[in-house]
């Protein structure tokens, strides 16, 4: 087995598994729930751009260290950016999250635990998703002041549609595991008694026997196939950070209070 460990942050890594023609690529930053900060999203991306390069590898799975996946950006890190620097980190992560949804071998996501925002964003960068009975998944950034780019809504409206993904955006609210399985957003959703990460393994180990270029067509036309389906999303934000409620947001995150948004 090929391991490759990158610590990015003091308490935070990112390892890569080689090994039987399966890449395992695992979050660690437990102590923040895997939240990323910019330096492990640029890292992530990284490695997605690596994978590939290893001709034995046949599938790759995604997943977060002690029974999480991510939480999705490191907020208390944007407390401290200034609006170009917040956008700057939101192209590091749309980097890493299209790197992996581009990648040409099958993906499949463990989503263990909170996928949300940019989290949520990069489960659905994945072809497959597991989910546990502890799967939490939803985009509560309207308490942030992000504005959301036309990738990061189109990956959400290409699988759960506009009325849903409106939903998770204008309430804020997290899907419960029963929840994620009805709407789409997960393949398979496990009971308590089955371990993620060997289902994980076994689902990978049935899908290496397929012939690579049956799934690999599979994946070019399905893409090809939400292309199509593209929607033309007029919007007046051309970045994530909105220059007014973004610092707003981000500091009545990190102070615990509700947000006092100005914009109009």
């Amino acid at each position: 087995m090929r391991v490759s460990i990158s610590r990015v942050e003091k308490n935070g890594k990112i390892t890569l598994q080689e090994s039987g023609g399966i890449a395992i690529v695992t979050i660690h930053r437990p102590a923040a729930k895997n939240a990323m900060t910019a330096n492990m999203w640029k890292e992530l991306a990284a490695l997605g751009k690596r994978i590939p390069k290893n001709e034995k590898t046949r599938v790759v799975i995604l997943r977060g260290a002690e029974g999480l996946f991510t939480a999705g950006s490191d907020i208390k890190e944007f407390n401290r950016m200034s609006i170009d620097e917040a956008n700057e980190s939101f192209g590091y992560m749309e980097e890493a999250i299209s790197t992996f949804e581009e990648i040409e071998l099958p993906t499949v996501g463990v989503i263990s635990g909170p996928a949300m925002g940019a989290g949520f964003e990069l489960a659905l960068a994945c072809d497959l998703r597991i989910g546990t009975p502890r799967t939490k998944m939803g985009m509560p950034i309207g308490r942030l002041g992000i504005t959301l780019s036309k990738s990061f809504v189109k990956r959400i409206v290409d699988l759960i549609g506009p009325s849903k993904m409106k939903d998770l955006v204008y309430t804020g609210r997290l899907l419960n595991p029963v929840e994620c399985r009805d709407w789409g957003l997960v393949n398979y959703l496990l009971d308590e008694d089955t371990n993620a990460d060997n289902y994980a393994i076994s689902l990978a180990n049935i899908i290496k026997e397929q012939s690579p270029a049956s799934l690999r067509a599979a994946k070019e036309s399905a893409a090809f196939a939400n292309s199509r389906l593209d929607i033309p999303l007029k919007s007046t934000f051309e970045k994530s950070a909105h220059p007014v409620d973004f610092p707003e947001g981000v500091r009545a995150f990190v102070e615990k209070r509700k947000p006092n948004f100005q914009s109009r």
